[in-house]
């Protein structure tokens, strides 16, 4: 019987017995491991998976970490930059012997599943995903005239962003304006910074009548 598994995104054809190569694992040397995605098993009748078949799984025996055969890149730019670079590399490797070729069953068998090394560093890497940060805080709402309330707008020189001023300074009636005083007077202008414009517009005035 054999089957043909997938592992590091390469795939091979093993049978029991057989010992290969194949992207690091990890796993230390005597651990027993599971490859779990098969894409055929072959003997007497074939069965194909689609893409894998359901509940097959090879078992094998992790024999030691190796390293494969050094290659060399070499890179050279001739025209702008003029310069070369050598590099060599030795890919990881896991050399594994396999023990078992399990046609069902793969997911009651209990034996670790063989995962790269490389997914279980990613996954270790991965930033620890931050707190979901607190919603600004909304601006103050500006203040809104109450219920009863005059239309202080119709004061000489008043627009609405300054009756949001008043209406902020607890002035909402001309009634309230009718009967200011000169401390009274003197008080908004600098609250509002008006240097003398409520005597020269005739708010005390403009209220009175108003407030008829």
């Amino acid at each position: 019987m054999f089957a043909v598994m997938k592992t590091g995104g390469k795939q091979y054809k093993v049978q029991s017995g057989d010992t290969l190569r194949v992207e690091k694992l990890a796993a230390d040397a005597g651990e027993k491991v599971q490859f779990n995605d098969i894409l055929m098993l072959g003997g007497e009748a074939a069965t194909v998976g689609a893409p894998f078949v359901e509940g097959a799984a090879v078992q094998a025996e992790v024999i030691d970490q190796i390293k494969g055969e050094k290659t060399i890149k070499f890179v050279k730019r001739r025209r702008k930059h003029s310069s070369k670079r050598t590099r060599g590399h030795r890919q990881q490797l896991t050399l594994v012997k396999i023990t078992d070729i399990l046609s069902k069953g793969a997911d009651k068998s209990g034996v670790k599943a063989a995962v790269g090394a490389a997914s279980v560093a990613a996954v270790a890497a991965a930033p620890v995903s931050k707190a979901k940060k607190a919603a600004p805080k909304k601006a103050d709402a500006a203040p809104v005239a109450e219920a009863g309330a005059d239309d202080l707008k119709q004061l000489s020189g008043v627009g609405p962003a300054l009756e949001k001023k008043l209406l902020a300074a607890g002035v909402t009636t001309f009634a309230q304006i009718a009967a200011w005083g000169a401390d009274d007077i003197a008080e908004f202008d600098e609250k509002l910074s008006f240097k003398g414009r409520i005597e020269r517009e005739g708010w005390v005035e403009q209220a009175k009548e108003l407030a008829k």
